[in-house]
């Protein structure tokens, strides 16, 4: 299953960026990233087959294993693609959060959207080393 970050706002040459980096590496299934300016620009069209996620304050909060075992799900489902999107400070309108497969959070806290990138690529990372049966991660 191919993970495809779409983010607004251009992350440049940052240390989250680095991170980001590091992150998207070290996983071994297909990834892709899709930068959007901080406002306008049209998100891309996803295939009709695809999970959306978007990352939301009211979203779940989800544990490590409970994200590795959504994404094995939909994986074994047959699901080919799955769109995580994160908005810049207003995040998204009311029709992109209902058309969501599901929302998360990274606690109640506000977190700047370059950051929330970083957090995302470290938990797909750790999700799919979950998925792969890497001892790395350990539940406490």
């Amino acid at each position: 299953m191919r993970l495809h970050i779409i983010a607004r706002g251009k992350i440049g040459r940052s240390a989250e960026a680095e991170l980001v980096e590091r992150y998207m590496k070290r996983i071994s299934w297909p990834t892709h990233i899709t930068e959007l300016p901080d406002r306008g620009g049209k998100l891309p069209e996803l295939p009709s087959h695809a999970r959306r996620v978007v990352l939301d304050e009211k979203g779940k909060q989800l544990t490590s294993m409970q994200f590795a075992d959504i994404l094995r799900d939909w994986r074994d489902d047959g699901v080919r693609e799955t769109a995580f999107m994160i908005g810049a400070a207003d995040g998204f309108d009311n029709e992109v959060r209902q058309g969501a497969d599901l929302l998360i959070a990274y606690g109640k806290a506000t977190w700047p959207h370059m950051i929330a990138r970083a957090m995302l690529a470290e938990q797909l990372w750790r999700a799919t080393s979950i998925i792969a049966g890497h001892p790395y991660h350990r539940e406490g």
